[in-house]
C-alpha cells in the first residue's frame, strides 16, 4: 500500500470543461457505421429508422455531447449529394480509404443529423477538402442549415426534412497533411482560408470552424496555421484540430488483449506524452493568440493496436481492456487540465472500431472498460477544472509513468474528482485536503479489474462500475484506489 497527499483547492480555476472534451468520432470504416449504428429499418435488431437503439440509449446514457462524421480520411473522398433521397436510388461506390468494400450510402445526412437528434448531441461535419470543391460545402451547409427559399434548402425538402438542422461545428478538411492530400501548411492554410471564405452562416445558425491542424509533435504545422489565420482575421476559424493516437511503435502495435507489463509501461508513457504535446501546441498558440479565442480541438485520440485475429486488417477492429480504461483516464484527465486551451475531443471510434466505447455482433452489444470510464468521467461536463495536485511515484525507470492521475472540477455546488490508480502492483491510500469548498456528503463509484480483463459477448460484464468507499471528516477526503482501478468521488 502506498500513501499519497493531494491538494484541490476549488477557488483556483484552470479552465472551463467544455462538454464536448468528452466527444466522439464515426466513420465510414469496418462496422462503425453499418452493423454498428445502423442496421436499416428492416433489421430484426430494435431499431429506430434504421438506427440500433441499445447504440442510441448507451450513447444518451454517458451524454454524448458531440459525434464526428463522416470521417477520417473517408471524409476526405466522401461526396454528400451521393447518400440522400431514396436509398434505392443512391449510388453506390467503393470504400478506397478503408478495405475496398461496397459503400451503399445508405446511411447520409438525413440518417446522421437523426442519429444527433435522437442522442441529443451536437453534430459535427467533416467536410471534404481533399478530392472536393467549395461550391460542393457550401452547397452541403445550405442543404444542412438554409430556412430560405433556395435550391439546396428546396432539394432537403424534397427529401422529407421541411426545418433545417442545427449544425454548430464544421471541420474544413480532415488530415491534409496525410490523407487528405499531403499538403504543406502553407498551402492548406490559404486552401482553408479560401474555402472558410464561402462557408456562411444561414438563417440563425452560427458555424465554428475548424482547420486541419497537425499530427504529433508538427509544431511547424500550427505555427503556420495560427500565423494566417490570426492574420485572416477574427472569425476565420475558432477551432485548430490535433490527431494524437497511443501507439508506442506504428510497425509493431501488439494486440489488445496480450501484452507484457513492459507494454503496458511504454503505452502510458506515450499517453503521457499528451500533457506536454498539448502544452507545447498551446504554447505557440498563446503567442498569436493569448485570449485563447481559438480553441485546440483534439478530434482524433486513442489506442491503435494490431487488428483481432481474423478480422478484416482494413476494419481496425480491436478488444478493449482495463490497460485502454487507463489510457482513457490518463487522457480525460489531461483534457481537463488544459480546458483553457482544449475545447473539444472526439475519441476513435464510437462503436467496433479501435478504442471503442462499443462492439456489437449481431443482435448482442457490449460496453467496453473504456465506455465505462466516460460514464465515471460525465460529471466534469460543463464545469470548471480547479486545482488538483498530489504526490506520486514513477512506476517504471526512465520512462513517464506516473502511478496516479487525476483532475477535479466544480459544478452547482458539486466537486468532482476523478482519479485512476495506473499501478499493477500497489493499492495506493488517498488523503485528499479540500480549500475553498465545503462539502456535508461523499459518493464514490470505481471501474477496477485486472489488467488484461475485457467484457466479450459471453461475458458482457466482467469490467462494470461498482460502488466504492470514501470518506469526509471536515475538509480531508480519504480513499483508496486498488491497483489497476478509475474511480470518481463526488462532494456536495
Amino acid at each position: 500500500m502506498k500513501n499519497i497527499s493531494m491538494l484541490i483547492n476549488a477557488n483556483d480555476k484552470l479552465g472551463h470543461i467544455n462538454k464536448e472534451i468528452y466527444g466522439h468520432f464515426s466513420e465510414h470504416l469496418g462496422r462503425c457505421i453499418y452493423g454498428g449504428i445502423f442496421v436499416g429499418e428492416d433489421s430484426d435488431i430494435e431499431n429506430v429508422h434504421g438506427i440500433r437503439k441499445d447504440v442510441i440509449d448507451a450513447f444518451k446514457n454517458i451524454r454524448m455531447p458531440v459525434l464526428r462524421w463522416p470521417g477520417g480520411c473517408f471524409a476526405d473522398e466522401y461526396h454528400w449529394k451521393d447518400a440522400i433521397g431514396k436509398k434505392e436510388e443512391r449510388k453506390k461506390l467503393v470504400n478506397l480509404s478503408w478495405g475496398g468494400v461496397t459503400e451503399d450510402n445508405s446511411f447520409g445526412t438525413h440518417e446522421f443529423f437523426e442519429l444527433c437528434e435522437l442522442v441529443g448531441c451536437e453534430p459535427y461535419l467533416a467536410a471534404n477538402v481533399g478530392s472536393g470543391t467549395v461550391r460542393e460545402l457550401v452547397e452541403w451547409i445550405e442543404y444542412v442549415t438554409s430556412p430560405a427559399v433556395s435550391p439546396m434548402a428546396d432539394e432537403r425538402r424534397r427529401n422529407g426534412r421541411e426545418e433545417p438542422w442545427h449544425l454548430k461545428y464544421l471541420g474544413i478538411g480532415n488530415e491534409n497533411w496525410g490523407c487528405g492530400g499531403n499538403m504543406t501548411p502553407e498551402y492548406y492554410a490559404d486552401l482553408y482560408k479560401q474555402y472558410s471564405t464561402f462557408c456562411r452562416d444561414h438563417g440563425d445558425n452560427h458555424l465554428y470552424k475548424i482547420a486541419c491542424g497537425p499530427s504529433g509533435n508538427d509544431f511547424n504545422w500550427t505555427d503556420v496555421m495560427m500565423r494566417k489565420l490570426v492574420n485572416y482575421g477574427t472569425g476565420c476559424a475558432s477551432g485548430l484540430s490535433l490527431h494524437f493516437y497511443s501507439i508506442p511503435d506504428w510497425n509493431n502495435k501488439g494486440t489488445a488483449c496480450e501484452f507484457s507489463d513492459e507494454d503496458y509501461y511504454e503505452l502510458l508513457n506515450i499517453t503521457n506524452y499528451t500533457d506536454k504535446l498539448i502544452s507545447t501546441h498551446s504554447g505557440i498558440m498563446d503567442r498569436y493568440d493569448p485570449e485563447c479565442k481559438i480553441g485546440l480541438i483534439v478530434d482524433e485520440w486513442g489506442t491503435w493496436y494490431d487488428v483481432e485475429e481474423g478480422t478484416n486488417p482494413a476494419f481496425l477492429y480491436q478488444q478493449n481492456t482495463m490497460r485502454d480504461a487507463i489510457v482513457a483516464a490518463i487522457s480525460l484527465n489531461t483534457f481537463n487540465r488544459h480546458s483553457k486551451r482544449v475545447k473539444m475531443a472526439n475519441l476513435a471510434q464510437a462503436v467496433n472500431v479501435l478504442q471503442a466505447l462499443i462492439l456489437t455482433e449481431g443482435r448482442r452489444m457490449i460496453k467496453t472498460p473504456t465506455y465505462h470510464v466516460f460514464d465515471l468521467f460525465k460529471n466534469h461536463q460543463e464545469g470548471d477544472c480547479v486545482y488538483c495536485h498530489s504526490e506520486n511515484f514513477n512506476m517504471a525507470e526512465g520512462k513517464n509513468t506516473p502511478a496516479l492521475t487525476s483532475s477535479a472540477s466544480v459544478k452547482d455546488g458539486v466537486l468532482t474528482l476523478t482519479a485512476a490508480n495506473c499501478s499493477i502492483e500497489d493499492d495506493i491510500e488517498i488523503s485528499c485536503k479540500l480549500a475553498g469548498f465545503e462539502g456535508r456528503e461523499v459518493s464514490a463509484r470505481i471501474l477496477n479489474e485486472d489488467l488484461r480483463a475485457f467484457n466479450d459477448f459471453d461475458t458482457p460484464d466482467t469490467v462494470k462500475i461498482a460502488e466504492h468507499f470514501a470518506k469526509l471528516d471536515g475538509d480531508t477526503l480519504t480513499f483508496t484506489l486498488p491497483k489497476c482501478s478509475v474511480a470518481e468521488i463526488t462532494v456536495k
